[in-house]
């Protein structure tokens, strides 16, 4: 059992107003773990850039970050208040087919040499 982390309204709102910060956990809504890389390449958006959208997010405990090597993944939190994980899912819901979102999901398909994915023999 997770528990949950508190966030403030007013810092929720704001991290879901950046562009950056909104693809990302649209991507991340969609797909269980995503690796920096993945986001990096998703977006369009250079690996310090993302990065710092990605640590305001852990910090505002919007995602959490494991390390396996040289990646770091990052996912949703499970420790998301209720009513945060709901605003969460209605807003991809409501955005996920719209664009840039469904560009960013295409070209993250589209990524080659993804890490964890099966690569054959």
């Amino acid at each position: 059992m997770f528990s949950s982390v508190t966030i403030q309204p007013t810092d929720f709102f704001a991290a879901l107003a950046h562009e950056t910060r909104l693809r990302c956990l649209v991507l991340l809504m969609r797909h269980p773990e995503l690796c920096v890389c993945e986001l990096t390449h998703a977006i369009g958006a250079v690996q310090p850039h993302v990065s710092r959208h990605l640590a305001q997010l852990r910090e505002l405990g919007l995602v959490t970050d494991r390390r396996e090597g040289l990646w770091i993944f990052y996912r949703v939190s499970p420790a998301l208040p209720d009513w945060v994980a709901a605003v969460l899912r209605e807003t991809f819901d409501a955005v996920c087919g719209e664009r840039p979102f469904v560009e960013d999901d295409r070209v993250l398909a589209e990524m080659p040499n993804r890490p964890g994915m099966p690569r054959c023999a």
